[in-house]
């Protein structure tokens, strides 16, 4: 299961920085992800997973609202999962750490085996995520953002 968080973890330090890095709104531009990690992963079928993940974020700036996170994981070019996540409200001037509810759901022709015999290798070497994701600001100006092959051995440790 360490493998499998390990994962997790990368995944949502790709959203977190795709979300600060391409905003494109210079007031969020100080804002740092402080931790991440795993509040629990719970199989629902054989073929899919729901989860929790937690984002510690330092916002110096305005309230903000990542949603509609919907994205596919590959492992040399060959899609392992799909995945949704929740809305995520960041609070204004705030140190604080969030709670990202997620749902994953095994590509077609990939085993709960194949991924576990990934997740051992304890390596995130060839793993990739495409990754489309909406900004809103309070105000309720946004913008949607597109991210594809980012390569989630640059957020492992």
């Amino acid at each position: 299961m360490k493998g499998i968080r390990k994962i997790a973890l990368g995944l949502l330090l790709a959203v977190a920085a795709m979300a600060v890095s391409g905003c494109g709104v210079a007031k969020l531009k100080d804002l740092k992800v402080t931790s991440v990690g795993v509040k629990y992963l719970v199989p629902t079928s054989s073929r899919s997973m729901d989860a929790v993940l937690l984002l510690g974020l330092d916002n110096p700036s305005i309230s903000f609202t990542v949603e509609d996170v919907r994205g596919v994981v590959k492992y040399y070019d060959r899609e392992m999962v799909h995945f949704t996540a929740g809305e995520l409200p960041v609070q204004e001037r705030s140190v604080q750490v969030y709670e990202l509810p997620c749902t994953a759901l095994l590509a077609e022709k990939v085993s709960l085996l194949d991924l576990l015999a990934i997740a051992a290798k304890r390596s995130m070497e060839g793993m990739t995520v495409d990754v489309k994701l909406h900004v809103k600001l309070k105000s309720g100006a946004g913008t949607t953002l597109s991210f594809n092959d980012i390569d989630l051995s640059q957020f492992s440790q």
